[in-house]
C-alpha cells in the first residue's frame, strides 16, 4: 500500500512532506528488492513464473461482464437474412443515400462507404421520398440492402441499414470518423472484394447485427487483393477498420491500414421497414457498466 501523507501525525507541512517522501522511497526500495529476488527465483525455476502469471490475472470490465443467457444461443423465429445465405450465387446489391438536404460531410462519408462496400450505388435523396418509398424503389430494382446516412448540423451522426425486401431496420449512431487520407502510412485500396472479419458478436442480438454486415459483402472474397475489413465489437461499440496484409517474408506478415475509421453503436432494431421496435437502447441501460448487449 502507498503512504498517505495526511495520516502522518506531523503538523508542520514541510516536515510531513519530507517524511512522506522518505517513507515512499524506502517502500520503493523494498519493492525493487522483492522483484529482483523474485526474478532470480523465476530464472532458476520457470514454473514459478507460470504459476504467478496464471494466478495474477488483472480484472477488466470485459472479464466482469454480466452473464447473458443468449450468448451462443441460436436465433429465435424466422431468419430475415436466410435468403441471402442459402443462395451462394446471390450477390449483394446496395443502394446508398443520405437524409434530405444533406451537407458536404454526409457526401464525404458516402464516398468513404462507396470505397468499402462492393456493388454499391449512390442516389441523391429527394425530400419527397420517405424511407418506405426508397425501400420500395430498391426492392423493385432487386437491391438487397438500403443504407441511409444521417447528417445534422454539418456532422454525420447516424446511419440506417434496411435489409430488403422486408427488413429488418437497424439504426446506429456514428462517431470518430477518420478518412483514410488522414491516417499516417495509409495504403491505397484496390477493387478486390475484401475478406470480412467479425469479432465478439456473441449474443443473439449481436449475431443478428453480424448477419446484417455479412449481407453487405459477397460470399467469396478475393484473397489475392489481401484486403480485410474488420468489425470489432467491444463493450457494444463497433469499431470499423480496413487493412491490407503485407507479407514481408515467408514467416512474417504485417498490416497496412487503408481506412476509413469510424465507430458504430446500435441504437434501435425495428421489424420490417421502420415498423414495430424489437430492441432500443435506453439511457438506463448504461447504468451497469458490466452489462453488454452485443
Amino acid at each position: 500500500m502507498g503512504v498517505d501523507s495526511t495520516r502522518l501525525n506531523i503538523k508542520n507541512k514541510q516536515q510531513r512532506q519530507k517524511l512522506y517522501a522518505k517513507l515512499k522511497h524506502e517502500q520503493q526500495k523494498t519493492r525493487h528488492k522483492e522483484r529482483k529476488a523474485r526474478a532470480k527465483e523465476e530464472r532458476e525455476n520457470p514454473a514459478l513464473k507460470e504459476e504467478r502469471l496464471a494466478t495474477n490475472v488483472p480484472q477488466t470490465i470485459d472479464s466482469k461482464r454480466v452473464f447473458d443467457e443468449t450468448i451462443e444461443a441460436e436465433a429465435e423465429g424466422e431468419d430475415d437474412f436466410m435468403g441471402y445465405f442459402e443462395d451462394a450465387t446471390k450477390e449483394p446489391k446496395v443502394l446508398l443515400t443520405t437524409n434530405a438536404h444533406a451537407k458536404k460531410p454526409a457526401y464525404a462519408f458516402a464516398d468513404m462507404l462507396m470505397d468499402v462496400v462492393p456493388n454499391v450505388t449512390f442516389v441523391k435523396r429527394k425530400r419527397e421520398y420517405t424511407m418506405k418509398d426508397m425501400a420500395e424503389y430498391c426492392s423493385n430494382r432487386e437491391f438487397t440492402d438500403l443504407i441511409v446516412i444521417n447528417e445534422d448540423k454539418k456532422a454525420v451522426n447516424g446511419i440506417t441499414f434496411i435489409h430488403l425486401p422486408a427488413g429488418p431496420t437497424f439504426y446506429f449512431s456514428v462517431s470518430n470518423i477518420i478518412d483514410g487520407k488522414r491516417i499516417r502510412g495509409h495504403g491505397r485500396a484496390t477493387e478486390h472484394i475484401p475478406e470480412l472479419v467479425m469479432n465478439n458478436f456473441n449474443t443473439r442480438l449481436g449475431k443478428t447485427v453480424g448477419r446484417l454486415f455479412q449481407c453487405l459483402f459477397p460470399h467469396r472474397p478475393e484473397f489475392q487483393g489481401r484486403q480485410v475489413v474488420t468489425l470489432h465489437n467491444q463493450r457494444d461499440y463497433i469499431f470499423f477498420r480496413r487493412h491490407r496484409y503485407v507479407f514481408r517474408n515467408e514467416e512474417k506478415v504485417g498490416l497496412q491500414e487503408l481506412g476509413p475509421q469510424f465507430t458504430l453503436k446500435l441504437r434501435r432494431v425495428q421489424r420490417g421497414i421502420k415498423e414495430e421496435i424489437d430492441w432500443e437502447h435506453r439511457a438506463d441501460m448504461d447504468r451497469d457498466k458490466r452489462k453488454f448487449y452485443l
